[in-house]
């Protein structure tokens, strides 16, 4: 959610609900300004009152990367966004072009995306198998097309398609 703090718009990214033994219940929040993108950690007392302001969500799609930046379009209107590395953030470990992302906007600046909860990479680095090492459940770490290195059964080789998991970021399949 986002909401109206001393004045300007801040994404919650963060909150917990803490009644310490006896003394008054608060809520611990932690926010990031839409205008400066700073984060801060604030104390709430449970008779604040604040003002949600809304938020909009929109399917895009990753189109390229523009030196740091990073460009989503969107498939209907091919109108373009262009977001910052801070807020894609852990998630460029798993754009590829066409990567369809849920971007969220706040008075018409986005401010976060979210991945779908598995995307389909290339294999472009898988070191030989040693023969006969089946024993148990032997992995090998493989590097995929975005850079990022995964363990992987020994029978994945260079050039397969896999299926990887975004949120904890280990190997579902082969695709």
């Amino acid at each position: 959610m986002a909401i109206l703090y001393n004045g300007d718009v801040c994404v919650v990214l963060d909150m917990q609900h803490r009644t310490p033994g006896n003394l008054r219940a608060f809520v611990q929040v932690s926010l990031r300004s839409v205008r400066s993108g700073r984060s801060a950690d604030i104390r709430l007392s449970s008779t604040e009152k604040v003002d949600v302001v809304p938020m909009v969500t929109r399917k895009m799609e990753f189109s390229y990367k523009d030196g740091e930046d990073y460009v989503f379009s969107d498939p209907e209107t091919f109108e373009t966004v262009t977001l910052s590395p801070e807020i894609v953030g852990e998630s460029k470990s798993y754009l590829v072009e066409n990567t369809p992302v849920t971007v969220t906007f706040v008075e018409e600046k986005a401010v976060s995306i979210e991945l779908p909860a598995s995307v389909v990479l290339a294999v472009t680095d898988a070191p030989e198998g040693i023969r006969g090492d089946s024993a148990n459940n032997v992995q090998k770490t493989v590097t995929l097309e975005t850079g990022i290195s995964l363990q992987v059964p020994l029978f994945i080789k260079t050039g397969e398609r896999l299926k990887v998991d975004t949120r904890t970021g280990k190997y579902m399949e082969r695709a």
